[in-house]
């Protein structure tokens, strides 16, 4: 009898072990207002990515993909809680004292506390900007195990700050004080790899929301930042250009182009560590960016093409503010590819829960595009896309099928009329078709006012003012 019993444990012992391994570690990379046209996988000249180009050729890349909308906090909050903005509770980037944003609610559930249920060390490196430390957006309360970062999306403009956050504890740079000696990105990313060679026995999930380009256009004076002064032939700019205060890079071009590659070289980094450790085929890569490419800071998009071929930058919701790279590398496990299949933020909510063999919930806006990834069942569709932007008089776009209805302000005239363009023979939003499909535009604005739920702490039409 003892022995039946013991064998009857074993099996299941190992059975729940077997489970537990077929959980895959998930690492999502969001990369700070990097424009689709900033990656070599998506067409960019002048900036190098050679490992970030190689999970594209490896891995699947999508070429419709899209952020939250076109600014950080919203966009990142779409993530967080896998609705779209017009659902969301945080819609705009408001500041909040000592530092912080506008906290996520303690109502809200985010992917994060399913995977911990679930049995998933979580860790995010990098920005947060939804909720200071003591306040219901805290990370710790977003379900993260560990947090190391900048708390707060303004502070985060500076590379060299004088301090930063493990969890709740305040870690002084004091060298940054006297001079600049420590270089946040790097120290971030630093701790990001500690996390994984730390979690080496259990599933993981890794948020790494990088810093970079954003911000203030700058990094360490290097090899690499020689490299690019060289290669674009950069001459010094002199004028005396100030942001937040502090004097701009001379070589502004150079630093923002070194910045990408060293967020490059970070994401290679991580690779070598997943394979090194035996990881990389129970691993998957994801690669994003929060919305379009900046001009504040040094930021020069027009300079780099960073939008690519679309129109309009951060803060804009044509294509160029919203259409973002995605990149999805399992080893083993996706197949090398493009896919023009059509995907927003709040869609990764649903996916994560899939993979990580999570039932899925009811109160999100998002779709799994697992069957994507990995293949096997049809993958189901969006009836839209739906983005507001709380900036700029107000803004709003929706996506329905092949077409792309755009508002401007919403906030200031109630006899707006809405743009339209044809994304099939029209991508880069040049030609307002509006007039010729007068049916169309009603259905746009039927979608408008159907995903448009007011919020009174984010009033956004002329009617809720």
């Amino acid at each position: 009898m003892i022995r039946i019993f013991l064998v009857i444990f074993f099996t299941c012992l190992l059975n729940s072990s077997s489970v537990v391994a077929q959980k895959p570690n998930i690492i999502l990379i969001v990369a700070d207002d990097l424009g689709y046209g900033d990656l070599g996988c998506y067409g960019q000249q002048k900036i190098e990515t050679p490992h970030i180009d190689k999970l594209a050729k490896e891995g699947k890349k999508f070429t419709q993909f899209y952020a939250g909308t076109a600014v950080c906090a919203p966009s990142r909050a779409s993530l967080m809680t896998g609705l779209h903005t017009g659902h969301v509770s945080i819609r705009g980037n408001k500041g909040t004292k000592p530092e912080g944003q506008t906290p996520l609610p303690d109502s809200t559930t985010t992917f994060l506390h399913h995977l911990q249920k679930a049995g998933y060390a979580t860790g995010a490196f990098g920005k947060w900007g939804l909720g200071y430390i003591t306040t219901s957006g805290s990370p710790d309360k977003m379900g993260f195990d560990q947090f190391y970062g900048y708390n707060c999306q303004t502070l985060a403009h500076n590379y060299y700050p004088d301090h930063l956050w493990n969890n709740e504890e305040r870690v002084e740079l004091s060298e940054n004080k006297k001079s600049n000696t420590v270089y946040s990105a790097d120290l971030i990313h630093q701790q990001a790899l500690q996390f994984i060679q730390g979690n080496s026995s259990k599933p993981f999930f890794l948020f790494l929301p990088y810093t970079m380009p954003h911000g203030e256009v700058i990094v360490p004076h290097d090899s690499l930042y020689s490299y690019y002064i060289q290669k674009l032939g950069e001459k010094p700019d002199t004028s005396k250009r100030l942001y937040e205060g502090r004097q701009l890079d001379p070589y502004p071009h150079a630093s923002f182009a070194a910045m990408v590659t060293r967020l490059d070289r970070y994401v290679g980094e991580i690779v070598r560590l997943l394979e090194r450790n035996r990881m990389a085929d129970n691993t998957i890569i994801l690669f994003t960016s929060d919305n379009g490419p900046h001009r504040e800071g040094g930021g020069d998009p027009d300079f780099f093409d960073g939008n690519g071929p679309f129109r309009g930058i951060k803060r804009d919701l044509y294509e160029g503010g919203i259409r973002v790279p995605f990149i999805a590398y399992w080893k083993g496990k996706i197949k090398p590819g493009i896919t023009k299949q059509l995907a927003a933020f709040w869609d990764l909510y649903p996916t994560f829960l899939k993979l990580a063999g999570i039932p899925p919930v009811k109160n999100t806006d998002g779709i799994s595009i697992v069957p994507t990834l990995l293949g096997g069942a049809k993958q189901k569709q969006h009836d839209y896309f739906y983005w507001e932007f709380h900036e700029n008089n107000g803004r709003q776009a929706v996506r329905w099928k092949n077409w792309k209805g755009v508002r401007l302000n919403v906030g200031k005239d109630e006899k707006i009329s809405t743009e339209l363009y044809d994304l099939k023979t029209d991508p880069g939003e040049q030609n307002n078709v509006a007039s010729k499909y007068p049916a169309i535009v009603k259905r746009i604005e039927q979608i408008l006012k159907e995903a448009h739920v007011h919020n009174k702490d984010w009033p956004l039409l002329v009617s809720e003012k």
